[in-house]
């Protein structure tokens, strides 16, 4: 008899385990979510906590520079339920289709916001002399090496060209932007600007562009740059606008730095990516983030508002005017 139970319990056992997995791991829904390399942080955050209270679905996130996560939809199709984005433009640009292009997207919701600054360490060339005031003489000195994301895929990329080509007309100081650049060749340059943080720390290079999140969320010394040039206030729209980034893309004009997500239109998981949206948009995710350095939304902003999902249109308001 114990015999028999035992072989019951056995295969009962082999039916709620594939390989060791739990059955319901093998049943659940994988969310795939493919997100600005600035954003794995508190992602990953949100992920724990989202299926804590969503068991049933499986987050896998891949990380990259937002163009180029972008067009791993577009362009080589691969398989994506959400995109999330370090400039929102990023989506209408890549995502909304037009000329005979397929459309991926036809909405996106702006949920936190950032700065451009550069940060550096106790290692880095006259780091005891740098501040907020003489950042841009020194960056410009003989022999300082400086990192960057790649303006043609990333937008901290052209963000931080944008930023430079403002210091020239804040600080009046023509030909501030190429001297810096000078200092930021094509080695020192990544296609997400976190990648170059081991390279910071241990030495290999003295200052690099980087979000603010990011100075915080890795406890790095970072300048406090001025507001009307580091793409944070939206009040400044008009003089951020003045700031180009000539790219491979075309000429990329400064705005402010607002983070964007959308769920893809070919997304089969469409209930669950929904769910997930919503706690991002919601006092957990919204907590998440402002911990880890973002500025947050509440409610967040939506641009075509009228065509987000039923469930998602309480959490947001319309994307204000230009």
């Amino acid at each position: 008899m114990k015999r028999t139970i035992g072989i019951f319990l056995l295969a009962a056992l082999a039916t709620l385990t594939i390989g060791g997995t739990p059955a319901r791991a093998a049943e659940s829904t994988t969310l795939s979510v493919f997100a600005a390399g600035t954003l794995a942080v508190p992602f990953k955050q949100v992920d724990a906590l989202f299926e804590k209270k969503y068991p049933d679905i499986m987050v896998q996130p891949q990380f990259g520079g937002s163009v180029k996560m972008a067009r791993q939809i577009t362009d080589l199709h691969q398989d994506a339920d959400i995109l999330a984005v370090a400039d929102y433009n990023v989506i209408p640009k890549y995502l909304f289709g037009g000329e005979g292009k397929t459309a991926y997207a036809d909405w996106y919701v702006g949920f936190v916001r950032n700065a451009i600054t550069f940060v550096y360490t106790d290692k880095s060339k006259f780091a005891n002399a740098i501040t907020s005031k003489n950042w841009y003489s020194v960056l410009a000195r003989k022999g300082v090496e400086i990192g960057r994301s790649n303006p043609d895929t990333d937008p901290s990329g052209y963000q931080t060209v944008q930023m430079l080509s403002l210091a020239e007309k804040f600080y009046s100081s023509p030909g501030l932007a190429d001297k810096i650049l000078a200092n930021a060749p094509l080695a020192n340059m990544r296609d997400t600007e976190s990648s170059l943080i081991s390279a910071l720390q241990l030495g290999q290079i003295d200052y690099l562009a980087i979000y603010r999140s990011d100075a915080l969320q890795h406890h790095l010394k970072l300048l406090n740059l001025p507001a009307k040039i580091n793409l944070s206030d939206p009040t400044y729209a008009s003089f951020y606008a003045q700031g180009v980034a000539h790219t491979k893309n075309g000429d990329l004009a400064g705005k402010p730095i607002v983070y964007a997500i959308t769920i893809v239109a070919s997304s089969t998981k469409k209930a669950a990516a929904e769910k997930f949206v919503a706690f991002l948009l919601g006092p957990e995710g919204r907590k998440v983030m402002s911990d880890d350095g973002f500025g947050t939304f509440s409610p967040a902003y939506a641009a075509n508002s009228e065509k987000l999902p039923p469930a998602l249109k309480p959490l947001v308001k319309p994307w204000p005017a230009s």
